[in-house]
């Protein structure tokens, strides 16, 4: 009876490699969707669609992404959780809010490095602190110096409470010692014209966004938040250049599965994906969005995730935000 038992496992042990196998070589055999937590035309939508296309041209399958937007990113994250299969036929396309949105709550409604599947982080890209040209600075050192001098007389522009423009705001005010009075806008777009109408001091804005901004001399560029120059921008100094070491903030674009994906398809899925990074059109691409390809493996991916995660969650508190209860 013992060897029956014996052999009984280890039939079911191969007879789950063989599915496994199975699975990462039959996958995909039918359509993907892409759930994409913000609405179309946005960044992260617009990679989501170049990397699916891609993917559906090299696995000979259609990759469709679906827009879920609202709630922060909160329906389609809570849906990827919730209610997405585990085969790998729902995959989720994101960026920074997947990060920080648990933060923001009292009882976070998942673990963003526990309850998803890694997949790839595909790039990364900068923001740039931006100002109105009239303001009395014409470098990082002169702005901060201000800053110091004026308590609580900067006015910055955030893209809403809680976001990731709002705690790299925080985490500013916290590393330079300034007082600033922080004037919440619907997006990136209008607190981005306000700096150039002059009725707000500063802001952090995209780096591609603002760019006919910056070379028609509407708004002035002091430094770019990333731990490298960016290729958008490469006169412009890093915030560690100017004085603030330590200080990185970037948006972020990665795809993710619910958690008990199969691993072999997440390998399958990683591989093409990395490969897809090589594409000289995708390159190209995110290049010119000032992003930089970043690839690599899950677990690297999970790490990002991690830290991320912690980082927000200290900025969460530095800004005594209150914590949702819903």
């Amino acid at each position: 009876m013992k060897t029956l038992s014996v052999l009984s496992k280890v039939a079911g042990m191969l007879a789950l490699g063989l599915s496994c196998q199975a699975s990462a070589q039959d996958y995909p055999n039918k359509p993907v969707r892409v759930i994409v937590p913000l609405a179309p035309g946005g960044a992260t939508d617009i990679q989501a669609r170049l990397f699916s296309q891609k993917l559906s041209q090299t696995l000979n399958q259609t990759f469709l992404v679906d827009n879920r937007s609202g709630a922060g990113g909160m329906i389609a994250f809570r849906y990827i959780v919730q209610q997405a299969n585990t085969d790998g036929y729902t995959l989720l396309a994101t960026s920074p809010g997947f990060t920080n949105a648990p933060a923001l709550y009292e009882k976070p409604p998942f673990d963003p490095a526990k309850d998803f599947e890694p997949i790839i982080l595909m790039s990364k890209a900068p923001y740039a602190l931006v100002i109105n040209p009239k303001f009395p600075a014409t470098t990082m050192k002169e702005f901060l110096a201000w800053g110091k001098g004026n308590p609580g007389k900067l006015n910055f522009a955030i893209s809403g409470l809680g976001t990731t423009i709002h705690l790299a705001q925080v985490w500013l005010a916290d590393a330079a010692n300034i007082k600033m009075a922080v004037i919440p806008y619907k997006g990136t777009g209008p607190a981005t014209q306000d700096v150039i109408a002059g009725r707000v001091h500063a802001s952090f804005a995209n780096v591609i966004s603002a760019g006919p901004h910056i070379k028609a001399g509407r708004i002035r560029p002091l430094a770019v938040t990333t731990a490298e120059r960016s290729p958008a921008l490469p006169d412009l100094p890093t915030f560690a250049e100017s004085g603030l070491a330590n200080y990185e903030v970037t948006t972020w674009h990665g795809w993710l599965g619910p958690k008990g994906m199969p691993r072999s398809v997440v390998a399958k899925l990683n591989a093409q994906l990395n490969l897809v990074l090589k594409d000289p059109d995708v390159m190209k691409a995110v290049s010119e969005d000032g992003g930089v390809i970043i690839g690599g493996t899950p677990e690297s991916f999970r790490k990002h995730i991690s830290g991320e995660v912690e980082r927000w969650k200290r900025l969460v508190q530095l800004a005594d935000i209150k914590p949702r209860t819903d």
